[in-house]
């Protein structure tokens, strides 16, 4: 492998063009990207996304196939209980935790929003567990609003080509709300989290079967000697 030389900085309409492109070819190749959590309705979505901290979204679908089969609304995980929640996720990391949120959550949902996933980020924020990143996953996919759910993943691409850089997730989120293309925003993060998750991944980036490596201005990118 090679590695190449460190680029020049861009001018304001090149580097347009390019953020432009790049979304342009991630979503050619993947045109409806979606999570990678199971779930059957809002409720499930907002429970998985908090069950998905510091853990891997298979892992977090094997646990919740038992628990959504018995408790897919507030009403029935309040009913089922915060051992029960514990026995039937706890392969999953923190569980014990998680469990506690769950179950709480499900009672503020019955409580505060008539049993309803509330529709505001701030309102997101108030329950259990759900921090930015989980309300603004929830907000996207349940609610189709184009919001940038910051992960790890997203956090390391978008510094890393660059996009939009940050020494926070929030930072990266508003960088990144003001550059992409409006007709990208829906999926936007998604495109980003599934790239750094196959490709651009943390300590091998697969540079060389990259869609979007001549556009990337990491100085350490790697390619394949011709």
């Amino acid at each position: 492998m090679v590695r190449l030389a460190k680029p020049r900085a861009e001018s304001a309409s090149v580097g347009d063009a390019r953020i432009r492109e790049i979304f342009s070819r991630l979503a050619a190749r993947n045109p409806h990207p979606r999570g990678e959590l199971d779930f059957s309705n809002s409720f499930t979505l907002l429970v998985a996304v908090v069950l998905s901290a510091q853990a891997t979204d298979a892992g977090v679908n094997r646990a919740t196939k038992n628990l959504f089969a018995v408790a897919d609304t507030p009403e029935k995980m309040v009913a089922l209980g915060e051992e029960a929640v514990q026995d039937k996720i706890k392969t999953i990391g923190l569980f014990r935790a998680k469990a506690k949120n769950v179950v709480e959550l499900s009672r503020q949902l019955i409580a505060r929003f008539d049993s309803q996933v509330p529709k505001t980020l701030e309102e997101l924020q108030s329950l259990p567990g759900v921090g930015r990143k989980t309300a603004n996953v929830v907000l996207n996919i349940a609610f189709g609003e184009k919001t940038i759910a910051v992960d790890t993943h997203l956090f390391r691409v978008s510094n890393r080509i660059p996009l939009a850089k940050g020494k926070t997730p929030e930072e990266v989120e508003k960088g990144l709300l003001a550059i992409v293309p409006d007709e990208f925003l829906q999926h936007a993060h998604h495109w980003l989290i599934l790239h750094g998750r196959y490709i651009c991944k943390a300590r091998k980036p697969d540079c060389p079967v990259c869609p979007i490596a001549d556009l990337c201005l990491w100085p350490e990118k790697t390619i394949l000697p011709i």
